[in-house]
């Protein structure tokens, strides 16, 4: 014995199909209320309820309430990363366990991965922070430069100010759709927060899918040198 839970009860959470709806809602990072995860787990509320508490007590998602309503999320940065870990494999296994979705093009075009930016958009965004020497990834995690730094400020974040807490600082994660890596930890989460705060991209209709404003084309193709056609 490993301690609790151990892999097998958590594999056998995240293999429900149910569960894995619930768990793949949260991958944004929003938190949603029980009614909206029955209906993203396509199971009655009753059972949904079981479902949850069970993964509660498996430290997969935490419970949060604010008034009268209850809101649940994924418990830390760990348990996306090992949705998306599960997805890049599935990817390129047998067709029958590959993922599926809605809204697909959108979804390969941008989305959040957990707190950080995915897709083309997330992958783009990486390379050219890499390219420039701002950010220096590796295999096993990742660093940001001087200069880049510099850069960052100049974007309108201060790195000195992020609380870092127990999180990697700044690491690369695997993209499922591009099979190359996107920015994520600290760092990452910090450069979606402030495409968001600036108007550069926003939420889509889909789960997970963020389109790309007009403002946002621009500014990329200026500042990251990334060419981007906006959202539709």
């Amino acid at each position: 014995m490993f301690g609790s839970p151990s892999i097998s009860e958590v594999a056998a959470l995240v293999g429900n199909p149910a569960r894995a709806n619930v768990l793949m809602a949260l991958l944004d990072g929003r938190a949603l209320t029980a009614g909206e995860l029955a209906y993203a787990a396509g199971v009655s509320p009753q059972t949904t309820s079981g479902h949850l508490a069970k993964m509660i007590d498996a430290r997969l998602l935490v419970l949060a309430k604010q008034g009268r309503h209850s809101y649940y999320r994924l418990a830390s940065p760990v348990v996306g990363r090992m949705l998306e870990g599960l997805m890049a494999v599935a990817v390129d296994g047998p067709p029958r366990y590959q993922p599926t979705w809605r809204g697909a093009d959108d979804l390969r075009m941008a989305r959040t991965c957990y707190d950080h930016l995915a897709g083309r958009l997330g992958v783009a965004l990486a390379d050219a922070l890499t390219a420039r020497d701002h950010v220096v990834l590796t295999e096993d995690g990742g660093m940001v430069t001087p200069a880049g730094e510099e850069f960052l400020r100049g974007f309108g974040i201060d790195l000195h100010q992020i609380g870092r807490g127990r999180r990697a600082f700044c690491r690369p994660c695997l993209d499922w759709s591009e099979r190359r890596p996107h920015l994520a930890g600290v760092v990452g989460a910090a450069v979606a927060a402030r495409c968001f705060e600036i108007g550069w991209i926003s939420r889509g209709r889909e789960p997970r899918v963020v389109k790309i404003l007009p403002k946002g084309a621009r500014g990329f193709a200026d500042l990251f040198g990334i060419e981007l056609q906006p959202s539709h």
